[in-house]
């Protein structure tokens, strides 16, 4: 306990953190990276057994707080350029589905299921230069979020169209 009473929580002598990234599309395979040197092969939270490519991942996590917009920012090496052409070819596309990203954290010491609940978020805002892609996720937009939810088109609501 430190001295305002509160505890330290720490992961055991010689437990890593491993953040890993999973970039989707329906228009490509997933992207998947981890942060460290070695290849983690791991069990995803709905039991599928997949692999995540070693790379230079620098994750910074968003608040935990009520703000309305909530972001994570990430940069990832891209040595072969699968994530940029991916990521560009959706882009160009003006394809209205969106490219998630999940990002989840395991430790070394147990790989088969992550050590906290995933973040799924949306891309917003991808950058590349040279080698390394970095990109703008965000979870929980609250400021954008339309009110209320349903749109009432005449697709949703046939009747509208005799207004």
């Amino acid at each position: 306990m430190n001295r305002t009473g509160n505890t330290w929580a720490s992961a055991p002598s010689g437990v890593v953190h491993i953040s890993t990234l999973e970039i989707t599309h329906p228009s490509f395979a997933a992207i998947r990276t981890c942060s460290g040197f070695v290849d983690q092969t791991v069990t995803l939270e709905t039991g599928e057994v997949v692999t995540f490519k070693a790379s230079a991942l620098d994750v910074s996590l968003p608040a935990r707080d009520a703000t309305g917009q909530q972001n994570l920012q990430f940069a990832i090496e891209n040595v072969t350029g699968q994530a940029q052409n991916a990521i560009l070819a959706v882009i160009d596309s003006d394809d209205p589905e969106p490219v998630t990203v999940i990002y989840r954290m395991y430790l070394s010491s147990d790989l088969s299921e992550p050590a906290e609940p995933p973040l799924r978020m949306v891309l917003v805002a991808p950058e590349f230069k040279g080698a390394t892609m970095q990109v703008v996720c965000s979870y929980l937009d609250i400021i954008n979020m339309a009110w209320p939810r349903d749109r009432y088109t005449t697709d949703f609501a046939p009747g509208l169209k005799y207004l």
